[in-house]
């Protein structure tokens, strides 16, 4: 058992440790911090939640896309026009994706891309970074002054270089532009120098594609710091969007995954999920400091449990001791009952009346003197020796009771 300065230490460290669960709360670090990836599902500063809360709040439905786009509709079914396919800075889609994305847009469809994602070499443009690593080109617009500055711009494939390409495989392996030359190329931003920014491709079926070269247009940090989101959105909302489609499947979030996996990165990226595995560790301290012996053990009494005879000298001698003579009669009384008992089991209380039948019932003269004399020892006056006396009148009457043969036999 702990002393009382013992007790005092062992509470002071399990507050400080529950401090610092409190404060693991407040200083956690949000989901997604380090995240780069241009994700709906990320709210750290490269992440797109942003743009997904914005648009909600403009009346258009966001839906996540969590599966390879080898689903899209057919040759025979025109795509809606109120559909916008988004393909936020995405890893490289395999070439029959961007062949089933291309045909989409051939029939009518309308996408989104921003970033470097190979689907734009399906409509004849690439997106390729400025000069050195850190180049960057200040943005021109029109109404917006506060824009990121562009780190990508959207170049032109010349026509020698797609012709090559195509020469060197199938449509299914290069993903050559088969949508015809588009009907309309506006551009949409462009840096001070005339470098094209994003542009939007308008092909003659009514198909639409939006390329955006720089996709930090789109993340959280510059919709919040910058006025990205006045540029951006129109676009976005433009020919009566009503649901935006974002590629979350080559972003890394597709529907596969365990339970303990997510339970797991729960509790690892959350901030209620670091407070739970600090008070995890708090309580894991306190039962070791509990299991740690602070001293040398007490000497304590030693408690064993009684045997029978124990149990029966510590009763005698408490009767004894209290002048219990007639409880100690009456005990044996009521054992004589319970043995002579059909069921072994008797209710307490009148041992007299029973004594009196019990006498008319004995059928030798001995039994019944014995029977008169256990009477008489429970309202005579004595002490331990009346209770002795007692007890062997029992035994006389026990053995009356019993068959001729068994007491010769004895």
């Amino acid at each position: 058992m702990l002393r009382r300065g013992e007790r005092a230490v062992v509470v002071g460290l399990m507050v400080a440790l529950g401090l610092a669960a409190v404060a693991g709360i407040l200083s956690a670090p949000t989901p997604g911090m380090d995240d780069r990836r241009l994700s709906t599902y990320l709210a750290g500063p490269n992440g797109a939640k942003g743009l997904a809360q914005a648009l909600a709040r403009l009346h258009v439905t966001v839906e996540q896309q969590r599966r390879p786009y080898f689903d899209l509709a057919g040759d025979s079914v025109k795509p809606g026009s109120h559909t916008l396919l988004t393909f936020l800075d995405v890893a490289e889609p395999t070439s029959r994706e961007r062949v089933t994305i291309r045909d989409y847009v051939s029939r009518g469809g309308r996408i989104f891309v921003a970033g470097e994602t190979g689907i734009e070499a399906c409509f004849g443009y690439s997106s390729r970074r400025l000069r050195a690593e850190g180049d960057s080109a200040v943005v021109q617009f029109a109404v917006v002054r506060r824009l990121p500055d562009a780190a990508r711009l959207v170049w032109r494939i010349p026509a020698e270089s797609l012709a090559a390409a195509t020469a060197k495989g199938t449509e299914d392996d290069r993903c050559p532009p088969r949508a015809g030359m588009a009907a309309r190329v506006d551009t949409l931003l462009r840096t001070i120098t005339g470098g094209a920014v994003a542009l939007r491709l308008r092909y003659p079926s009514g198909g639409e594609v939006i390329l955006l070269a720089d996709g930090q247009f789109l993340t959280n940090r510059a919709l919040k710091e910058t006025d990205a989101g006045l540029a951006v959105l129109p676009w976005l909302l433009d020919g009566g969007t009503r649901r935006v489609t974002v590629d979350e499947y080559h972003l890394g979030f597709s529907e596969g995954g365990s339970l303990p996996g997510a339970s797991w990165g729960w509790l690892m990226t959350h901030p209620l999920g670091w407070a739970i595995l600090q008070l995890l560790g708090v309580g894991v301290v306190a039962l070791a400091v509990q299991a740690v012996r602070f001293g040398p053990a007490q000497h304590v009494i030693e408690r064993r449990r009684r045997s029978p005879l124990e149990h029966l000298d510590a009763l005698a001698a408490g009767l004894e001791g209290a002048a219990g003579f007639d409880p100690a009669i009456q005990l044996l009384v009521a054992g004589l009952r319970r043995r002579l008992s059909r069921t072994g089991a008797v209710s307490p209380g009148g041992e007299r009346e029973w004594l009196g039948a019990l006498e008319l019932a004995l059928p030798t003269p001995a039994g019944r003197a014995a029977a008169r004399r256990l009477q008489s020892l429970g309202s005579s006056p004595g002490g331990a020796a009346r209770v002795l006396a007692a007890a062997q009148t029992v035994e006389d009457v026990w053995e009356q009771l019993r068959p001729r043969t068994t007491r010769d036999r004895s």
